[in-house]
């Protein structure tokens, strides 16, 4: 059997991942999806095992904030942030968590802890990753496969964010801020200010799940150093 694992789509299903996830019997997501629409694409592709993460709202009222579950004898607890588990892991052979959007493998007292990281929306040099999971129905063993499309050269590189230099960048978060308070949407606003579409939904992301934040800590959140570090 195989299963793919992934987390933090954030509203993105990249088609490379979707080539990946027919490949898989099941498919388990950690949490942050950010739409329906994602949700039911997963669904048409394989069953789905799935619990909500933290900018999962309304729509994702249903959703479990924890699961535990068995695939072919393989005893499985998953949950977004690992910091709020109930469960005691007793018994359990598999952790899936997501939140941190970073790969994360190890054994601790006896279960696997697995973060799949992030293969959705790119956050500027974060790489691309999930896992699958491949379970021999007889014998009961199984083993953990790294997928880093990254390092595969799969995935295109970010578009450069027009418009954008060291010196207006904060200028340039403040205003994307002021124009979705406006109710202005993200199109419109990389549109007006000529900058991606990409960086003003991080902006917007950022600013709406962390209340309180001003510009200068979403340009933090969002690793804004690696912005220059690269040739645009």
């Amino acid at each position: 059997m195989r299963v793919a694992i992934l987390s933090d789509t954030h509203g993105l299903l990249r088609p490379e991942i979707k080539e990946i996830l027919k490949t898989c019997e099941v498919i388990l997501h950690g949490g942050d999806i950010n739409s329906q629409k994602i949700l039911d694409e997963l669904k048409e592709i394989a069953p789905v095992y799935v619990v909500r993460g933290n900018n999962d709202k309304e729509w994702a009222a249903a959703l479990e904030y924890e699961l535990m579950f068995t695939l072919s004898g393989l005893r499985i607890c998953m949950v977004h942030n690992k910091k709020h588990r109930r469960t005691d892991l007793s018994g359990i052979d598999l952790f899936v968590y997501g939140h941190s959007h970073k790969y994360e493998e190890k054994m601790v007292d006896g279960v696997y802890y697995l973060n799949p990281g992030s293969c959705g929306a790119r956050r500027f040099r974060q790489p691309v990753t999930m896992a699958v999971l491949e379970i021999e129905e007889e014998s009961g063993k199984w083993q953990i496969h790294k997928i880093d499309l990254t390092e595969r050269g799969e995935t295109k590189e970010d578009k450069p964010f027009q418009g954008i230099n060291e010196k207006n960048l904060k200028t340039v978060v403040e205003t994307i801020v002021r124009e979705m308070r406006a109710g202005r949407k993200v199109e419109d606003i990389a549109k007006k200010l000529g900058v991606d579409s990409e960086f003003v939904e991080q902006v917007c992301r950022i600013y709406v799940t962390h209340p309180g934040v001003d510009a200068q800590g979403i340009m933090d959140k969002m690793e804004v150093s690696a912005l220059f570090e690269r040739k645009l």
